[in-house]
């Protein structure tokens, strides 16, 4: 999918790897209605979120869920869900995570100023979800930086990352594979947007990318714990007022960067910069305990 170009995908071995990040979303990406600004509509917010695990600790994953369902004391012992927990289950579910040997990445998005948006390079290429893509490239910009510095830094032999996906109902991910495709071959002419931030093609391939239901995969389980304790964290119309003690318990696990900064990285807020979001002060609690200071810089 990813580095070389899938002309003959048999052709091709796919290569050892060394990382798995499992890959969930709370919320949804549909942009033509907002709500608050509409009385019904889309979710204000929109979570995607990315459990990543050592490729020998994989195996493990099943055992740690069920470990979790038997400390809150469900009677499905192989499947979490997080909307079905109580808040006390939640809290100790986040916490159980936080003992983990996992790194956990979150990017939230406020959708208000991108109500109506339309991306019109995405729609002449027929993508429907740009926005989703969009949300899924910030996601793997931090995993694969963290992927390619850890194994550069613990001199791994292996260093590439598999990808994982939550089937969720309306999405392609073959198109999510295309889309990160054509920004592969927009970096080789320097021609990516916000470059800030690139994915590291190094560590990517485009037969490592794979999509389960969210019941057969323990680490997506993990990733909807992820997805959905930051949102309950942002949202205060769904799922009552904002409750940052999930998303708070996860810290140990945050990803960070070498300076040691969740912000931007383990945490993404959108829209950036933060003080541009239309956000209340409730929903900021979440990213000031992240790093985010929402300070006006020009």
């Amino acid at each position: 999918m990813w580095e070389g170009a899938p002309v003959n995908r048999n052709a091709v071995p796919a290569p050892d790897y060394e990382f798995i990040a499992y890959i969930d979303e709370s919320g949804d990406p549909s942009l033509k209605r907002v709500r608050p600004i509409d009385d019904t509509g889309g979710t204000e917010w929109f979570t995607i979120a990315a459990v990543l695990v050592r490729r020998e600790f994989d195996a493990e994953l099943p055992k740690w869920v069920a470990a979790i369902n038997q400390a809150i004391g469900s009677t499905n012992s192989q499947i979490i869900h997080f909307t079905h927990l109580s808040p006390q289950h939640r809290l100790r579910a986040a916490e159980l995570m936080a003992e983990l040997p996992l790194r956990l990445f979150v990017v939230a998005s406020n959708k208000k100023n991108m109500r109506r948006h339309r991306n019109e390079r995405a729609e002449k290429a027929n993508s429907k979800q740009w926005f989703y893509n969009w949300m899924a490239r910030i996601l793997v910009e931090r995993i694969t930086d963290f992927c390619l510095r850890y194994s550069h830094r613990k001199n791994l032999g292996r260093r590439h990352v598999k990808f994982v996906f939550s089937q969720t109902g309306g999405h392609s991910y073959s198109q999510t594979a295309a889309y990160h495709e054509l920004l592969r071959y927009q970096s080789r002419g320097k021609k990516i947007m916000l470059d800030r931030w690139a994915p590291k093609w190094e560590v990517m391939h485009w037969s490592l990318v794979e999509h389960y239901p969210h019941f057969k995969r323990a680490g997506l389980q993990l990733a909807d714990v992820v997805a959905s304790a930051f949102y309950h964290a942002v949202d205060n119309l769904d799922t009552g007022p904002c409750n940052i003690s999930y998303a708070r318990a996860l810290h140990p696990r945050v990803a960070f960067t070498s300076a040691g900064e969740w912000r931007d990285y383990g945490v993404v807020l959108q829209p950036t910069p933060d003080w541009s979001a239309d956000i209340t002060e409730d929903q900021k609690e979440i990213f000031r305990f992240y790093g985010y200071d929402f300070m006006r810089w020009w």
